[in-house]
């Protein structure tokens, strides 16, 4: 009965100690998206992320073989669902991007690069929870297909050509105000008043 006692206090001990350390963290970054996770965070997010893979998946390797062709599909997935938070060029560097926690990483960096397919895979069609990063998955072979072709254009970013860029830069979706901006653009050089077509009726 002592012994079992014991354990209790201990365990009761142990889970109060990780309450308050849980809100001095919350109270100590108020939750926020902006500002940047200190290494420790950052170390402890990634290693999680990783442990929540399963040992299964995180062992598999790509089964499609890469081609010009399972790249060019992977780029068009890219420019469609990601490039919009992972920028074009898989630097992360956008809007969207850094204002999420955490931060878009640069996907052509060893931290990324150094994934097993499986996670890469695992990632895209799961997502990752408490974070921006949505999951993909359909459930169909066809769209375990387009991921695991994304997991090619993935490793495939550190050597992107200028001429695939041009080609990510077209497909990629604009946001209205990039959309204004260019109409605004071409009515200005049109020799025209730049804020009439946007505000014509």
């Amino acid at each position: 009965m002592k012994k079992l006692l014991a354990t209790l206090l201990v365990v009761s001990g142990t889970v109060g100690a990780l309450g308050g350390l849980a809100l001095v963290y919350v109270r100590t970054t108020g939750l926020v998206a902006r500002t940047e996770p200190s290494a420790l965070e950052a170390r402890v997010a990634r290693e999680l992320r990783s442990f929540a893979v399963p040992p299964e998946i995180r062992g598999l390797t790509n089964p499609t073989v890469p081609s010009p062709e399972v790249i060019a599909d992977g780029l068009s997935h890219f420019a469609d669902h990601c490039a919009v938070c992972h920028g074009t060029d898989g630097s992360g560097n956008t809007p969207v991007g850094q204002g999420t926690w955490p931060k878009s990483p640069d996907m052509r960096l060893e931290p990324t690069q150094s994934l097993s397919d499986g996670e890469l895979f695992h990632i895209i069609e799961e997502g990752i929870r408490f974070t921006g990063m949505p999951g993909w998955g359909t459930g169909t072979p066809e769209g375990a297909q387009a991921s695991w072709h994304l997991v090619h254009f993935i490793r495939h970013l550190p050597a992107m050509t200028p001429e695939e860029h041009e080609r990510m830069e077209r497909l990629t979706p604009r946001s209205p105000d990039e959309i204004r901006q260019e109409i605004e653009a071409e009515w200005f050089l049109q020799g025209g008043d730049p804020a009439s077509p946007v505000h014509e009726h």
